[in-house]
């Protein structure tokens, strides 16, 4: 029955690298190092974009705020619009 189970002279192919012969990368493990390299590529450029444009930009106007829209919101503070 120990006959069976004796891998001591068996190496696994993945690990049998000593012999000389330089094989190549997985595959699979390229296009994972592509596919993050490209994805971290893109978010360091979005950062640094973003960075540059919070800098040289000036800062956005806001909106005109209406007439309208003012006296309603004096009258939720209770205070009387002017010229009431």
């Amino acid at each position: 029955m120990a006959d069976e189970f004796d891998f001591g002279d068996k190496v696994p192919p993945s690990f049998d690298r000593m012999d000389g012969e330089a094989k190549g990368f997985n595959p699979g493990l390229i296009v994972l190092l592509v596919v993050v390299g490209l994805l971290l590529t893109f978010l360091v450029g979005n950062y640094v974009l973003y960075v540059y444009a919070q800098k040289t930009l000036p800062p956005r106007k806001k909106k005109p705020v209406s007439k309208k829209k003012m006296k309603r919101e004096k009258l939720k503070q209770g205070i009387s619009a002017p010229g009431e």
